[in-house]
């Protein structure tokens, strides 16, 4: 169904996020407040995350998310996250792990910035490399989870066997999940945005075999 012709994604989608965010956020206030102190108490720096991030038609927005790396990793190395990666604290690895660390995001829906499902929003300079039509993905909410996250579940540990990683998540990566981003956008719906949280859930709690990826495969 075009995304212009239905309730869904032009009202729907976004009753649905700031329903479930506020939900969300109220009913794992006592969760979130547990994990943010023992992320404060596990190294030092603040509990959360901010980055600026690049959402619908372009514009900039701050990503909140609980921090699972040093204080100031940000500055010590690439945008990217490896496997391993020494910048990663060891309460930060769970977190990752378990994917506890993107539910601060759900401030982020909450005030417009994401949605539940959508696009994972990148950073500026990734997006300016973005070809015309791959640009096409930023006409919509980023999201904290989409078909492309769930395919590339492993993409740390894709990464970490990499050469160099920046290159091949640039070249690689990153056009094969804008792929499945221009796919998602043009055929948006509420029982495949259903169909995705659900899924995403599944693949956490029960891992299952992911994509790969070869190092040498052309760019998209």
């Amino acid at each position: 169904m075009s995304q212009s012709s239905s309730f869904y994604p032009r009202r729907g989608k976004r009753l649905l996020d700031a329903f479930f965010s506020l939900l969300g956020l109220v009913a794992l206030s006592p969760l979130l407040g547990l994990i943010g102190l023992t992320v404060k108490c596990g190294s030092p720096g603040g509990a959360l995350f901010w980055q600026e991030r690049i959402g619908r038609d372009g514009k900039i927005f701050r990503i909140c998310k609980f921090r699972t790396m040093i204080a100031g990793a940000d500055r010590m190395g690439p945008g990217i996250t490896a496997a391993g990666d020494p910048r990663t604290t060891r309460i930060g690895g769970l977190l990752r792990r378990w994917k506890v660390d993107e539910l601060p995001e759900l401030w982020n829906v909450l005030k417009g910035e994401m949605s539940l499902v959508g696009p994972r929003p990148e950073l500026p300079s990734y997006v300016l490399n973005y070809t015309l039509s791959q640009r096409k993905v930023l006409s919509v909410r980023p999201g904290i989870t989409d078909a492309a996250s769930v395919a590339f579940r492993n993409e740390e540990e894709i990464l970490a066997k990499a050469a160099d990683r920046e290159q091949l998540y640039k070249q690689v990566v990153l056009p094969h999940k804008l792929t499945l981003n221009l796919e998602y956008i043009h055929n948006v719906s509420f029982r495949r945005d259903i169909a995705i949280i659900l899924t995403t859930l599944k693949v956490i709690t029960h891992p299952m075999p992911a994509a790969r990826v070869s190092e040498t495969q052309p760019k998209a």
